[in-house]
């Protein structure tokens, strides 16, 4: 990883730009079909850890170059799982560690304060579930299609698809979709609530998730940021527990400035002007 400037970063394997509050993460294999490498997989949490820590970062598109959105993990990193020779337990902790590690690269973007939209065309298959899953919200092209694809080469999927994919769509049709392998189309996708709404095109599809990102990226970002902290939070505990919780938050962390601030602007009929 180079540095472009003393504060964003350049990447191998993704595109970053941040212009009027809001954040373009594109994949960039695209001769590759995206296929998640080495480099892909670490660079997406130091991009994530990056816009998190960012003040001038209020929303998170994550979208793809080239024909594919992604085609999951590079196969080449598999190649190596057997460890022909190896001791079994130090050949299974080592696979354990990798696996852990890579479930941390991608739960950068959950952990993500910002809100991050995921622009999805095309292919999204395997690893690239395991990605999308972890984003606030995903948004689809009528071309793309879905598919757990781990149970077709003969593994159990272990990057997270399995653990937040029934927190998205029915239990049952998670079982379906895990158990075979089969593929989803945007319509159905968007029928069973893993994507939000579906556009013609891969330009229409972009054209309007930033649409809805400027929105985001004109709200209060410290409310944003306390409204994301809440939804996960509930998606995992008890109402009460949720309840308790952001009550707690807000009595420490609800700004007085901002609320004046939007208050004022309704009463205007202007933009409010919140800072960073």
């Amino acid at each position: 990883m180079q540095q472009e400037t003393a504060t964003q970063p350049v990447f191998e394997t993704l595109e970053l730009t941040v212009a009027n509050h809001v954040a373009e993460v594109f994949l960039n294999r695209g001769d590759k079909a995206n296929s998640m490498s080495p480099a892909m997989w670490r660079e997406l949490q130091a991009c994530f850890e990056w816009l998190d820590q960012e003040p001038s970062v209020r929303a998170i598109i994550l979208a793809a170059h080239g024909k594919h959105f992604c085609a999951g993990i590079d196969l080449a990193m598999l190649v190596d799982v057997a460890g022909e020779g190896e001791d079994p337990s130090r050949r299974a902790e080592r696979f354990r560690v990798n696996v852990l590690a890579m479930q941390d690269n991608l739960s950068a973007m959950e952990k993500c304060r910002k809100p991050v939209l995921a622009a999805i065309h095309n292919t999204c298959i395997g690893g690239a579930i395991d990605m999308v899953t972890c984003a606030d919200m995903r948004y689809a092209s009528a071309d793309a299609w879905f598919s757990i694809r781990e149970i077709d080469i003969g593994m159990t999927a272990d990057v997270g698809t399995l653990q937040r994919l029934p927190k998205l769509v029915p239990y049952g049709v998670a079982c379906e979709l895990a158990y075979t392998g089969r593929t989803m189309h945007a319509d159905e996708a968007q029928q069973v609530g893993l994507v939000n709404r579906v556009f013609a095109d891969r330009e229409t599809l972009l054209e309007e998730v930033r649409s809805i990102a400027a929105t985001i990226a004109g709200k209060a970002p410290l409310a944003v940021r306390g409204t994301k902290a809440q939804l996960l939070f509930s998606r995992d505990h008890s109402v009460q527990e949720g309840l308790n919780y952001v009550a707690t938050w807000n009595a420490g962390m609800i700004s007085a400035r901002d609320l004046q601030e939007g208050i004022m602007a309704q009463a205007e009929k202007r933009a409010p002007n919140y800072s960073d």
